[in-house]
């Protein structure tokens, strides 16, 4: 447990970003999901709209600090590549 003021103080801060943070990966993990869901389905349309959908969200965890970027684009660039072989 924390003894000083300023280890208190960010013993707090911890806890607040420790919540952001695993918001946003919950929040990135069920974006992936809509989209493993759509391409699971074979319907291409409906993968394209997800995958839309999903690549601002995962570039935002790159931003955040939550994914590497090259994390992220190896997994825009496997969905994409799914999606587009659904034609």
């Amino acid at each position: 447990m924390a003894n000083h003021k300023s280890a208190e103080k960010r013993a707090r801060q911890i806890e607040r970003r420790t919540a952001v943070n695993r918001a946003r990966a919950s929040r990135i993990k069920t974006f992936v999901k809509k989209v493993e869901a759509a391409i699971a389905t074979g319907d291409k349309s409906a993968a394209a709209e997800a995958l839309r959908n999903a690549q601002p969200e995962i570039q935002r965890g790159v931003t955040k600090g939550m994914v590497h970027k090259n994390t992220a684009a190896r997994k825009l660039s496997r969905l994409s590549a799914r999606v587009k072989a659904l034609s």
